[in-house]
């Protein structure tokens, strides 16, 4: 068996698989114990002199360098600029510094594999990489050129023989090791950046073959999801405090260019520039209530873009778990809270839901396949833990058996099984 590993690279967390001998795969501890790790990296910059290259935290390190409020900046859901024109360019990350998009990839990639070397006892060279139906919706050209992007940053920190799978292909492979017949499974993986289905046949006469292309019937995705969620949950429920969706004194809306960059996550530091800052603080005659551009000030000023992303998150996650909630916005304006019904916070994201439901009849109507053919749904990826998601999905499958895989690390477990068997 050559040095093999199997990453899951995901918008929100990843992990990473060793394929032992066998079918037995072993899944790295990342940090603390975990097998997961938000796909998190922080560049530190702090009383670094000019010369000095920035310190990189990390995972559950990174967004906590953050939190503490060390200077520098910390990038996270780096796989939604794969296929994009910022896949190329450089970004500041503080201290007159800059750095790559894809480059900050490859750090985070090369950080995985120094970690899963360390437990392994040697290097690793061979990798197979999961990946979404789709980098980029409704591009071929830019989705190829996403894969290629990815298989590049590989390739430079050390990975010489690099294969790709489909991560809800990867989930069928975990399902199947725990099933005794033949049947049809509709693999649901929606993450933090995009929402995958794949058609699969699955079963004991299956599941010793190495290519499996002949037993995909068809598999569709779109770009929505977690993150999509959180966005929406923000421009929705916090942002209005600070003016979005508000309306100046002769009654014309408030632009609203900066409050969609606020809620999402890559383009958040792009409204800390000091041109952009200037230019937010000339328009509060567009308010008609200033504690609003004032709000709006603050949250710019003092950098709370990402934290008001993780109230809109712990929001999401707290309907998850059934019941309203309480938003405090107290760093934006002292005793400010905002009471959410999770009506409100469902409806919210409704259209989301909408176009994930969609992915999940196109998958079915491109393999011909009736609903009442598919055997099992298998849910996976961290976004099916929102439990109203999963039983609007369910739902449209009434006969099918519901199966809930590891949400966070099924993926990398059905990874490692394709490793093993690519690469024996």
């Amino acid at each position: 068996m050559p040095a093999v590993c199997a990453i899951d690279f995901g918008t929100s967390n990843s992990a990473i698989a060793l394929p032992q001998k066998g079918e037995g795969v072993r899944l790295v501890e990342l940090e603390n114990g975990q097998i997961t790790m938000p796909t998190a990296v922080f560049y530190a910059v702090e009383g670094l002199a000019a010369f000095e290259e920035p310190h990189l935290h990390f995972g559950r390190a990174a967004i906590a360098a953050y939190v503490e409020g060390i200077e520098g900046r910390l990038m996270r859901s780096m796989k939604s600029i794969l296929g994009s024109t910022l896949a190329d360019q450089a970004t500041d990350v503080g201290g007159g510094r800059s750095v790559r998009y894809l480059d900050v990839v490859g750090a985070y990639l090369r950080h995985l594999k120094a970690t899963a070397e360390r437990e392994a006892g040697r290097a690793l060279t061979h990798v197979v990489l999961g990946r979404p139906v789709f980098f980029v919706d409704d591009d071929p050209e830019r989705d190829a050129a996403a894969q290629k992007a990815l298989a590049q940053a590989a390739r430079n920190v050390g990975f010489s023989e690099i294969s790709f799978e489909y991560e809800p292909i990867a989930a069928a492979l975990d399902f199947e090791t725990t099933i005794d017949r033949e049947q049809v499974v509709l693999v649901a993986d929606i993450g933090g950046g995009t929402s995958d289905f794949s058609l699969v046949r699955v079963g004991p006469q299956q599941r010793l073959r190495v290519d499996r292309r002949a037993d995909i019937l068809a598999n569709h995705g779109v770009h929505v999801a977690g993150t999509d969620f959180d966005r929406h949950i923000e421009l929705a429920h916090i942002l209005p405090a600070c003016g979005y969706g508000g309306v100046g004194p002769t009654g014309r809306e408030v632009p609203s260019k900066v409050y969609f960059d606020l809620a999402t996550w890559h383009l958040i530091n792009t409204v800390y520039g000091a041109g952009r800052v200037a230019e937010l603080k000339q328009m509060k005659s567009f308010y008609a209530d200033l504690r609003q551009h004032t709000r709006l000030m603050n949250v710019v000023q003092q950098r709370l873009g990402h934290a008001l992303i993780g109230q809109a998150e712990a929001a999401k996650i707290a309907v998850a778990e059934g019941g309203d909630t309480r938003i405090d916005l107290s760093l934006v304006d002292a005793g400010l809270q905002v009471l959410v019904q999770a009506s409100d916070v469902i409806e919210a994201i409704d259209s989301d839901f909408g176009q994930i439901v969609a992915a999940a009849d196109e998958t079915l109507a491109q393999a011909g396949i009736a609903r009442e053919q598919v055997g099992a749904l298998y849910f996976t990826g961290g976004s099916t833990g929102l439990l109203p998601l999963a039983a609007r999905i369910a739902a449209c499958f009434p006969q099918a058996q519901v199966v809930r895989g590891n949400r966070f690390s099924s993926v990398a477990q059905g990874l490692g099984i394709h490793a093993q068997r690519v690469f024996a």
